[in-house]
């Protein structure tokens, strides 16, 4: 019988982590199609754990989609516009139809209702039920709100908007400057009242909640940094600098393993490069990054919008693309 001494172990449980980190990196990839002439998934949100629903997505025509499997591909679930009507607006990609058939930009289910919350670009925060259809308005008057989390023990709904003065139509107008008048918002459903946590901010992004509830991950997509703002313990209602120089930071999301999460990257989108590199980065509460997985073959010269991890697999979105990405080992 071999003995591990306390050095030999030490290698054996180094070269385990060596091998988690290699056999980590998402070399598969499938995609799943939207109907056709629809575009621009920015969300991949799922509903329930054993047997999960989904994704839903959101899209340019100002619909929310759910994945239904491969026979059946995605179909109609809620919608944010009460003007949207489906001959005006499916399949559009005009942005200047984007006040009529909305834009919704970010989902976050919160499991004890069945109640999908939506961020949508013109329509602010809304809410839908397990059957969808309309989305009721909960909070209006924005300019831009682009990214949207609950607080699972709370019910508390965290959300963010990118700007005071400019919309989504602006950011693709040439020699579109960003400003810094973004906000990270809380809306509460008890009192149904909206309340400003942050100002000042560069860029929108979309918050995260962390799983134990004590803090929020905020985003600044052209500030290229990440804070981190405490809701308990002595720091509470303060934020503090948790990544900085990271480049076009966009939506957050929780991971797999408890106190880690994802977030979407394109390097090279602002200020503009000739060459975009789209990658999902993996990085612990305390601002550690522990994985870098690049999308640039299937993503190439796109901007991401999101990195979703369910059962294993990272779903890829993205405002320019007809597909969502899949990624496993």
């Amino acid at each position: 019988m071999v003995t591990l001494t306390p050095s030999l172990l030490y290698v054996f449980v180094v070269f385990l982590c060596m091998a988690v980190v290699i056999s980590g990196q998402y070399a598969k990839f499938s995609k799943l199609d939207l109907p056709q002439g629809v575009t621009g998934p920015e969300s991949a949100a799922f509903h329930g754990i054993i047997f999960p629903e989904g994704p839903f997505t959101t899209v340019t025509d100002g619909r929310i989609l759910k994945w239904q499997g491969p026979y059946v591909g995605f179909v109609d679930f809620a919608y944010t516009s009460p003007k949207r009507t489906k001959q005006f607006c499916d399949a559009t990609t005009d942005p200047d139809k984007g006040p009529i058939c909305g834009r919704p930009l970010a989902l976050s289910f919160q499991p004890a209702t069945r109640l999908l919350y939506i961020a949508d670009a013109y329509f602010g925060l809304l809410v839908v039920g397990p059957n969808g259809g309309l989305a009721t308005q909960l909070a209006g008057g924005f300019k831009f709100v682009t990214g949207v989390d609950i607080d699972l023990l709370t019910g508390n709904v965290y959300f963010s908007d990118a700007s005071l003065t400019f919309d989504i139509r602006n950011t693709t107008q040439p020699g579109f400057k960003p400003d810094s008048t973004g906000r990270f918002l809380r809306y509460n459903p008890h009192t149904r009242r909206v309340s400003v946590l942050l100002s000042g901010l560069s860029g929108g992004g979309g918050p995260a909640v962390s799983q134990d509830g004590r803090f929020v991950l905020v985003p600044e997509r052209t500030g290229n940094r990440i804070s981190k703002y405490w809701l308990v313990g002595p720091r509470a209602n303060q934020a503090e600098l948790l990544l900085d120089n990271f480049r076009n930071p966009n939506k957050i999301k929780r991971a797999g393993r408890f106190g880690e999460f994802w977030v979407a990257l394109s390097l090279g989108y602002l200020p503009p490069t000739p060459l975009i590199t789209p990658q999902g980065v993996r990085f612990n509460s305390d601002g550690v990054v522990l994985q870098i997985v690049s999308f640039a073959t299937q993503f190439f010269n796109k901007t991401i919008s999101l990195v979703q991890e369910q059962n294993g697999k990272l779903y890829v979105g993205s405002r320019v693309t007809n597909f969502i990405g899949v990624y496993s080992n």
